[in-house]
């Protein structure tokens, strides 16, 4: 049967559509930064692109990066990504990185500068979220955060565990009714 080109499904091509009909695709993240939610009270999330060498591309795709002492700094109008540690590519030569080497984030001027405002404030400050590939691109999802209390990070646990135990009593209701 002949089926006019039109009404054929396409094939490959194109940037896939993600979450919410934004333009991207899936992010595959390689380094997450669980410590940082738990310790900061996020105000505000940014979505920057990474200047990198070619072989810590490579050993980003190695996926043993890590995130925990890292930090943000805006200097002379640039965002900068410090104590970021992305290894050594293992079959690299002479031409390696070092691991913890300061990186260039890539945002928009104003992102940049209504970052570097709030970040003077007191108590505040910019910190990585994640680091992941969207599109084939190394992108990092920074933060505009607050320093959380002692207090308020017991909350915070405490409030994620009641969520939990709700979350079971009801799934654990649902299946008593099913069986009934």
């Amino acid at each position: 049967m002949y089926v006019p080109k039109e009404s054929q499904p396409k094939q490959g091509g194109g940037a896939a559509k993600g979450r919410d009909g934004e333009k991207g695709g899936k992010r595959k993240i390689v380094a997450q930064n669980k410590k940082a939610r738990h310790d900061y009270a996020i105000i505000d999330t940014y979505e920057a692109g990474l200047v990198l060498m070619g072989t810590e591309v490579k050993s980003l795709r190695e996926g043993r990066t890590s995130l925990t002492d890292g930090f943000v700094q805006i200097d002379r109008g640039e965002a900068w990504l410090y104590n970021a540690h992305i290894p050594e590519y293992h079959q690299g030569s002479w031409t390696n990185h070092s691991a913890r080497r300061k990186r260039k984030l890539l945002l928009h001027r104003e992102e940049i500068a209504k970052l570097e405002s709030k970040s003077q404030e007191t108590g505040h400050t910019i910190v990585p979220l994640a680091i992941y590939f969207k599109d084939g691109r190394a992108k990092a999802e920074i933060a505009l955060a607050r320093g959380k209390k002692e207090y308020d990070k017991r909350q915070t646990l405490r409030e994620h565990q009641d969520r939990r135990e709700a979350d079971r009593a009801i799934a654990a209701a649902k299946r008593r009714q099913r069986g009934v």
